[in-house]
C-alpha cells in the first residue's frame, strides 16, 4: 500500500507542528481507522484489498508493528494524522543486501503537502538503517501516479515489476507468444 505526500511549504500560515513518534498499543484502533482510509483510497487505483473486511487482521498486524517498533506515527497536537509501517525482509534465500520493506504509508488528506509523508519516510528509513538494512523497498499501485512521483522524488527507482492479468474473460494463464507454456514467475524457484 502507498499514500505519500509531496513536500510543498505553506509559507505565511502558522500551523501546529506535526510530531513523528513511536505509538503505544492504545493507538492501535485509531491506526486501524487510518489503515481502512488508506485501503479505501487505494481502491480507486485498482487495489483488490477490501478495507473493512480486513480491519481485524490489520489491527493485529499493527499491534505487532507497535510491539516490534516497526511503525512510526504522525500526530498534530492530539490527532493521529499519519503512519508508516516497516520491517526487515525475512526470506528463505541468501541475498547480497539486507532489505528493509516499507509496508504502508498514509497521511490524512488534510495534512498532505506539508512534508508529513517525507518525515514519516525519513523515520522509517533511519530505523531500518539502524536495524542493518542496506536497501529499502516498497510497493505502489501502478495507477497511483502521485504516490509513484513521491517515491521517485525520494530516490526510489523501479527494481521489480509485478504484472497482473484478469482471468474473467478468457480463463487463460498462458505465456504471451507461447500458447503451450504457462507463464513463469521469478518469485519462485525454477528448479525442475
Amino acid at each position: 500500500m502507498d499514500e505519500g505526500d509531496e513536500t510543498h511549504g505553506t509559507a505565511g500560515r502558522e500551523r501546529p507542528p506535526v510530531v513523528i513518534d513511536r505509538p503505544d498499543v492504545a493507538a492501535v484502533d485509531d491506526l486501524a481507522d487510518l489503515w481502512v482510509a488508506l485501503a479505501s483510497g487505494q481502491r480507486a487505483h485498482d487495489s483488490h484489498v477490501l478495507p473493512e473486511a480486513n480491519r481485524e487482521i490489520v489491527r493485529d498486524s499493527l499491534a505487532r508493528h507497535v510491539v516490534t517498533g516497526g511503525i512510526r506515527i504522525a500526530r498534530c497536537e492530539e490527532t493521529l494524522v499519519g503512519f508508516v509501517t516497516f520491517d526487515l525482509e525475512r526470506g528463505a534465500y541468501e541475498q547480497d543486501a539486507t532489505r528493509g520493506v516499507v509496508r504502508n504509508v498514509y497521511v490524512d488528506p488534510a495534512y498532505r503537502n506539508r512534508g508529513v509523508g517525507s518525515d514519516l519516510m525519513d523515520a522509517a528509513e533511519a530505523s531500518l538503517r539502524e536495524r542493518g538494512a542496506t536497501v529499502v523497498s516498497l510497493e505502489a499501485m501502478a495507477a497511483n501516479d502521485r504516490a509513484r512521483r513521491f517515491y521517485r522524488d525520494r530516490g526510489y527507482v523501479p527494481h521489480r515489476v509485478q504484472f497482473e492479468k484478469s482471468l474473467d474473460c478468457d480463463g487463460s494463464a498462458r505465456a504471451a507468444g507461447d500458447p503451450g507454456r504457462a507463464a513463469e514467475s521469478d518469485t519462485h524457484s525454477k528448479e525442475d
